[in-house]
């Protein structure tokens, strides 16, 4: 997706599912608070229980980058294998993603860039370059910038935006590009700038 492309994106994302999703200054939604298209105004209904659950769902795919359906399911899949609470465990899995952390840590702006960050081996593990997005990364991992991309202009500027903070499961060191994952965190501790409610994801697919 080229850079043009991906704004344009995520500001359908935001007016199609009628969320301010990533809580950016310059959202579309701010101003414009309909899905795209001419006859958006108009669109909008009371929804079934299966619409808000759907909804629930969406919110959550394209907060990570506009998850396709078949990925985000293993994830369901794996959460539901695991002990506990399904919900929790799979924001605890999508929030364990390298491009998760990445993005977490403020090293790149938004998770889009994170995605492309982590593709173009600009991020290394413990020491060792790793170019895979959904990389799963462990508590105690270091995740650092490569030192050829400390002076990229976006890392720069993502890093010393005032639009959000480093969440406390990830302890960064802006200085040293630097970032450990101290933990799986629970959906409490995520900053959603919108309501998630994994619960409801749970019902869709056990429908």
């Amino acid at each position: 997706m080229s850079e043009k492309k991906r704004p344009s994106a995520k500001h359908k994302i935001d007016r199609r599912l009628g969320v301010n999703l990533w809580g950016r200054a310059k959202s579309p939604f701010n101003t414009r608070q309909t899905p795209p298209g001419q006859h958006g105004a108009g669109r909008r209904g009371k929804l079934s229980d299966y619409g808000i659950q759907l909804q629930a769902k969406q919110k959550l795919k394209g907060y990570y980058a506009n998850m396709g359906e078949k990925r985000f399911r293993r994830y369901y899949q794996e959460a539901n294998r695991l002990r506990g609470d399904t919900g929790q465990n799979l924001i605890g899995l999508l929030e364990s993603r390298l491009d998760a952390v990445v993005y977490r840590a403020k090293f790149v702006p938004t998770v889009f860039a994170a995605r492309q960050f982590v593709n173009h081996k600009h991020v290394t593990v413990n020491g060792k370059v790793v170019n895979i997005p959904s990389y799963m990364v462990k508590p105690g991992d270091v995740i650092e910038v490569c030192e050829d991309a400390r002076q990229i202009p976006m890392v720069l500027e993502a890093i010393e935006s005032p639009e959000r903070d480093a969440p406390e499961y990830v302890d960064v060191d802006e200085k040293k590009m630097k970032a450990t994952y101290l933990r799986v965190p629970a959906l409490e501790e995520v900053p959603y700038p919108v309501q998630i409610e994994p619960n409801l994801i749970v019902e869709f697919y056990s429908r």
